[in-house]
C-alpha cells in the first residue's frame, strides 16, 4: 500500500536517473530544495532530528530545484517585488522559528540567482562533506547576516570559510561540470515531478519498490511513518548525544533546531545554552527572529 492510498497526501515515485549515494544503507532520501527559499531553511530542524535519530538508515542527498523565472523576475518588478519577498521572509521565520531577515530584499537583493546555483555545485565537487558545509553556511550567511550571496566575493568568502580551496572553487562555478551537475538536479526534479518545494523524496533497496514523495513540510511524526513503510519494520530511534557534544558537531545552531532535536521548549533549551555560555562553551548569536548559538570551546 502506498500512502496515497492510506490517505496520505504523499505520491510514489519510481527512482530517477541519479546515482546512489551510499548502497551500504536501506534507505535513500533526496531533499529537493530551493537555497533562497525560507521554507526549505525551515526544514532545517526536522533534518537533523531525523539525522540524530535514523541516520544509520539512511543517506540525504541535496537536489536543487527552485524557481529561477520567478527570482529573475525581481528585476523588472523592482520594489514591489522585493516588498512582497521581504514580508514572505519574515512570516515565515515568525511561523517557523528559522529566522530569515527579509531586509535583504530591500536593500541588496539577489539578482543573480543561477550564480548561487553554479556555486553550490561547484563546493560539491569538492566532495560530498565539503558541499553540505559550505550549502549550510550560505543560507546563514543569507538569512541571518543578510549577505547578497550573488557576489562572487561574498561567495569567495564563504568557500574559504569552510575551507573549500578557494581558488578552485571560483574556476568551478563557471565550468561546464558545475553545470551539468546543476542541470542534472534540475533533470531529477522534473522527472520526479516536483511542483512544491521543499520536497522529500525516499527510497528504499528493493528496486521493483516504488518511492514515497513527500511534498512541502509537516509533523515529525509524519517522516517518522514514512521511514517505517520504507523499511517494512519499526526502527528504534537512537538518543541525541549530550546538547555540548550536538554543538561540537553542528558548530552554529538556532534555538529551533535544539528544540525540535532534544523535544523541549525553546525557554528549556534557552536555560541550558546560558550555562554553557557561562561555561565558555558556546557563544549567544541573537538574530532578527530568534537566537542561535555558536560552539566557541577549543
Amino acid at each position: 500500500m502506498t500512502f496515497s492510498e492510506a490517505g496520505y497526501p504523499f505520491e510514489a515515485k519510481q527512482k530517477g536517473n541519479i546515482a546512489a549515494s551510499n548502497c551500504h544503507k536501506p534507505l535513500e532520501l533526496y531533499s529537493v530544495i530551493d537555497p533562497l527559499s525560507p521554507e526549505c531553511w525551515a526544514l532545517e530542524p526536522i533534518l537533523k532530528k531525523l539525522q540524530v535519530e535514523y541516520g544509520q538508515y539512511f543517506t540525504l542527498r541535496h537536489i536543487l530545484g527552485g524557481r529561477l523565472d520567478s527570482l529573475n523576475s525581481f528585476r523588472k518588478k523592482g520594489y514591489a517585488s522585493a516588498k512582497r519577498i521581504a514580508e514572505r521572509w519574515d512570516k515565515t521565520a515568525n511561523m517557523t522559528g528559522m529566522s530569515c531577515d527579509g531586509d535583504l530584499w530591500r536593500e541588496d537583493p539577489i539578482l543573480a540567482p543561477y550564480l548561487v546555483f553554479l556555486a553550490i555545485k561547484a563546493a560539491e565537487l569538492q566532495g560530498k562533506q565539503s558541499g553540505n558545509k559550505f550549502l549550510r553556511t550560505l543560507r546563514e550567511h543569507l538569512f541571518l547576516q543578510k549577505q547578497n550571496i550573488s557576489k562572487e566575493d561574498v561567495l569567495y568568502s564563504i568557500a574559504e570559510m569552510v575551507g573549500l580551496d578557494a581558488c578552485e572553487f571560483m574556476k568551478d562555478i563557471h565550468s561546464q561540470s558545475a553545470i551539468k551537475a546543476l542541470h542534472c538536479d534540475w533533470k531529477f526534479a522534473n522527472e520526479m515531478e516536483i511542483d512544491q518545494i521543499p520536497t522529500l523524496i525516499m527510497f528504499n533497496d528493493k528496486a521493483e519498490e516504488e518511492g514515497i514523495k513527500i511534498a512541502g513540510s509537516y509533523q515529525y511524526s509524519i517522516y517518522v511513518t514514512i521511514i517505517e513503510e520504507m523499511l517494512g519494520f519499526r526502527p528504534e530511534p537512537s538518543a541525541p548525544p549530550a546538547i555540548e557534544e550536538f554543538m561540537k558537531t553542528y558548530r552554529f545552531v538556532a534555538t529551533k533546531e535544539l528544540a525540535v532535536v532534544y523535544n523541549m521548549t525553546e525557554s528549556e533549551v534557552e536555560t541550558i545554552m546560558k550555562k554553557l555560555v557561562l561555561q565558555q562553551v558556546v557563544k549567544k548569536v541573537p538574530v532578527k527572529h530568534g537566537t542561535f548559538w555558536k560552539y566557541t570551546h577549543s
